[in-house]
């Protein structure tokens, strides 16, 4: 679920503008699963503008006060939500940690990095979800470590019913800043896309 409908279409003004979301209907990207899609979010560009960087540090922030109240750790996920998710630890004044795919095969073979309490309350920032998979396996694997998931917050989502339904099954509140729908409207207002 998007948290508001004004952040919404502002956060897909913003990704658009930077070009962190790319449409190309006549010729579809090809994604690491495999699907051909006419959209390519790339998140980690906002972390090179101050100021759309800010726009979504306070947003995301702002969502997990209205919605969680303030957490004990935030969680980033791996790797593309490492640097958001430290961004709002810091507005929040919490400590971070994140969480690897999977433990590493060297050294201390750990799959959360940082130091993590059994009970602490945890809000986990990813900046992207289709599917939901790699999100929810870092919850998973926080839950092992005993940690308490208040639940789930994004930048963007491509809006697949699967993810709703992964989401749900694992009981996880996930809200966006931003998702498809919002981002159609947003690119047909601005004439970025026409209705064909």
């Amino acid at each position: 679920m998007i948290f508001d409908k004004n952040t919404a279409k502002k956060t897909a003004e913003l990704l658009l503008t930077i070009k962190a979301i790319k449409l190309q209907p006549t010729e579809p990207f090809t994604w690491a699963s495999g699907w051909s899609s006419p959209i390519y979010c790339d998140n980690r560009v906002t972390l090179s503008y101050v100021p759309i960087r800010n726009f979504i540090r306070e947003n995301l922030t702002k969502i997990i006060i209205e919605k969680h109240g303030k957490p004990d750790v935030i969680a980033g996920v791996a790797t593309g939500a490492i640097a958001i998710g430290v961004l709002v630890a810091q507005e929040l004044g919490v400590p971070f940690i994140y969480v690897r795919p999977e433990p590493k095969k060297h050294g201390k073979k750990n799959q959360i990095e940082g130091f993590l309490d059994s009970g602490q309350n945890i809000v986990v920032v990813e900046d992207l979800i289709s599917t939901g998979k790699s999100s929810l396996n870092a919850v998973a694997a926080l839950k092992e470590a005993g940690a308490n998931i208040k639940g789930m917050v994004a930048i963007f989502n491509y809006g697949f019913a699967i993810a709703d339904d992964n989401f749900e099954k694992a009981n996880i509140e996930l809200t966006t800043l931003s998702n498809y729908s919002n981002l159609l409207e947003q690119a047909l207002d601005t004439n970025y896309i026409t209705e064909k």
